[in-house]
Order: C-alpha cells, then structure tokens, then sequence
C-alpha cells in the first residue's frame, strides 16, 4: 500500500532561486490548496504525480510517498498465503473449539446412532438405517457447525468471505496443489502403516461395520458417499483448518498451528491406534491449505481420501 503526503521543503523565502526552479519544474503557485498547508501540516496527495509540488509566498511542499504494510496482507510472504488476522477473536477460540466438542462433535458423532437406536426401539440398527442415521447425524453437525462459526465471529467480518481465496491465493493453483498433496499423502501414509506393521503387527486395513453398511443396498452406499466423500471433508475442514489452524495462525507461526491443529484433529476422532496417521493426515491438510489460502484444497484431498479408502474397504 502506498501513501502519499504534502511535506515542507524549502521555505520560498529563504530559498527564492529553489522556488523559481520548481515551478519551472511542475510547481504550482498560488494554488488554493497551499492556503491551508503549513510546514505542520500533513494532507494526502495521492491524486498528484510523486513530483508534484505546491508552492506559496512562503513555503514550497513536496508530495512524498511511502509504501506502508497492510495488516490484511498474508501472515507470510514465503509459504503462508493466509492472512494474520482471523475472523474470530482470539480470546473466544478455545472456548468456541470446547462447544463445538462436547455439544457438538461428540453428541452427533459418536452418540448419534445410540440415540436413533433408542428411539425406534432398537438394539442394533440395521446397516441401511445406521447409514441414512449417520448421514442425517453428519448434515446436522455440519449445519451447527457453521452457525456456531457465523456467530462467534467478529462483527466487522462477513463469514462468507472467509471462504473466499485471498489476493495471494489466486495466484496460486488449489487444484494443482490438491493434487501434489494428495500424492504426497498417500505416500505418507502407505509409508507409516509399513512402519506400523513392523513396530505393532499387521492388522487388517478394513472396517468390518463399514464395509457391511457398503454391501447392504445401494441406498446405503449413497449415503456413505455422501457422508464420508462430501459432507465430512467440508466439517471437518471448516472446523480445523478453516477455523481452528487460521485462528492460531493469528498468534503464532504457521508450522506451529499446523502442528497444533493437527494434534486437535487426530485426538478429535478419539482413536488412539490411527493417532499417528490422522496426525499426519491433519499436517499435509494443514499445510495444503497454508500455501494455497483456500479451503477447497485441504476440501478435496480429504475428499479424495476419504473416496479411496471406500473404495478399498468396499473391494478387498
């Protein structure tokens, strides 16, 4: 950002021969402006030339220009395109994140099916009900969600422009980067579940539950489509990286909150033998979304994800 202002430069009567060679030079005398200015005075002059001069009887004024920082440019001119200020206040993250949790997530996540099982009398849900119940569990924490960031975000923030792509951003292709992160992470984790194989043991790769709720009927396997390539990927990006990575983002440096970020989501699932690899799920996520300043990055490798392991899950 560049900013312009009139400043004293030669007192015209000290200096007469300076004076004459400024006009000579664009000066301009006896202009109406000059009968405000003072060598105290500070007024913009950005709609003259960075040359311009105004003069008086008295004094001659020079506009000067400056570049000043804007405190909405990206907290990084290096890997980071997101901006240092978030839309939510600092003091309200953590306990906006606790809400979201206990009152939210939890309830719906892991309490949800229980409820739909109490209330149609039932002791095991069959798979095509437990799949149409945790598709309407997911929509509704998905809804709260949003209206619970919507209303704790600052006044002067519209919580629309929080999902648009920043100046920097556009620069950079999301998609491109959805890509390169999606390669990485499946390299990542095809590394650490060797690892993990060696360290612990094999273990089978497939979730018995889901792949039945898969195999029962295709209204079934719409939802689970649904679910776990569309509408999780949106929550969960919105909530932990949208919110929670850019709200730290604030107070510290972008490695830091994408470690921080990543920790809360991999305990967020509440599964203490795949901590390790939705941490570092959570970091290449964080970190897509870092570079590219959009969420639809971080949106479509977790889709992409996500669709693979169905996928898996659904063929072995």
């Amino acid at each position: 950002m560049i900013e312009c202002q009139w400043q004293l430069w030669h007192p015209a009567t000290v200096y007469p021969a300076a004076r004459e060679k400024l006009i000579g030079f664009g000066g301009h005398v006896s202009n109406p402006l000059t009968s405000s200015l003072s060598p105290h005075t500070s007024l913009s002059c950005t709609k003259f030339k960075s040359t311009s001069f105004l003069c008086s009887s008295k004094h001659c004024f020079k506009c000067f220009c400056d570049k000043t920082e804007s405190t909405h440019e990206p907290s990084s001119q290096g890997f980071s395109a997101l901006a240092a200020d978030a839309p939510w206040d600092n003091g309200t993250v953590w306990s906006t994140m606790a809400f979201y949790m206990f009152s939210l997530h939890i309830p719906l996540s892991f309490g949800g099916l229980s409820v739909v099982a109490h209330l149609l009398h039932e002791p095991v849900l069959d798979p095509q009900t437990e799949a149409i119940s945790l598709l309407g569990a997911q929509t509704l924490e998905l809804i709260a969600a949003l209206l619970l960031l919507q209303s704790t975000a600052k006044p002067q923030s519209k919580f629309v422009d929080f999902f648009k792509a920043k100046k920097l951003s556009k620069e950079r292709s999301w998609l491109l980067a959805s890509v390169v992160g999606f390669g990485f992470l499946f390299m990542l984790v095809f590394l650490t579940s060797l690892l993990a194989d060696r360290v612990v043991g094999p273990k089978d790769i497939n979730n018995p539950v889901l792949k039945e709720i898969l195999l029962s009927s295709n209204i079934s396997q719409a939802a689970c489509v649904l679910v776990y390539c569309i509408i999780t990927p949106v929550l969960e990006e919105t909530v932990y990286r949208g919110f929670l990575l850019a709200s730290i983002l604030s107070t510290t440096k972008w490695q830091s909150a994408v470690l921080i970020s990543s920790a809360i989501f991999s305990a967020a699932h509440l599964s203490g033998e795949n901590f390790l690899q939705l941490f570092i799920i959570g970091c290449v996520l964080g970190c897509s979304y870092c570079w590219t300043g959009n969420l639809s990055s971080p949106i479509l490798i977790h889709s992409l994800y996500n669709a693979m392991t169905l996928m898996i899950t659904f063929l072995s």
